[in-house]
């Protein structure tokens, strides 16, 4: 494989509880040794159907107020055809069609370009797994 492209896997616990999680310390880590100051593009993906992968400003509410509006558009009840897991779980599988579970981002000279407020973040609703993998590659 061409060094233009490196790939790293991440392993995290989310826990028992809805969460939005901060990958961009990760992905600025990673890019680190990755871009070694080269321009590109690094893709974040998460391979579970019931996850995504979303930018957004974080630690002002609005990842709160984004779990919320989730359960406002899918809530966790027995409306859902799919129905194995926790009561409502169906509606874990439809989160990654409104929060899709990749996001490719702009790398200049080796560095993410995110706006001021804006963080690369994991949003896990299954409460019914908490281990998962997101996968950083690095394209320059």
């Amino acid at each position: 494989m061409s060094s233009a492209f490196t790939t790293t896997v991440l392993h995290l616990t989310t826990g028992s509880s809805e969460t939005v999680t901060d990958l961009t310390p990760d992905c600025e880590q990673f890019l680190s040794r990755a871009a070694s100051g080269r321009d590109g593009l690094l893709n974040v993906f998460v391979p579970h159907a019931t996850a995504g992968i979303a930018v957004l400003e974080t630690g002002a509410g609005s990842d709160a107020d984004l779990l919320a509006a989730l359960h406002t558009l899918l809530p966790a009840d027995d409306r859902w055809q799919h129905r194995h897991g926790a009561p409502g779980h169906g509606r874990d599988h439809v989160v990654p069609a409104l929060v899709p579970p990749h996001a490719t981002l702009p790398v200049i000279a080796g560095r993410l370009e995110l706006g001021t407020w804006q963080s690369v973040c994991l949003v896990d609703t299954n409460v019914s797994n908490e281990s998962r993998q997101v996968r950083l590659s690095f394209l320059g």
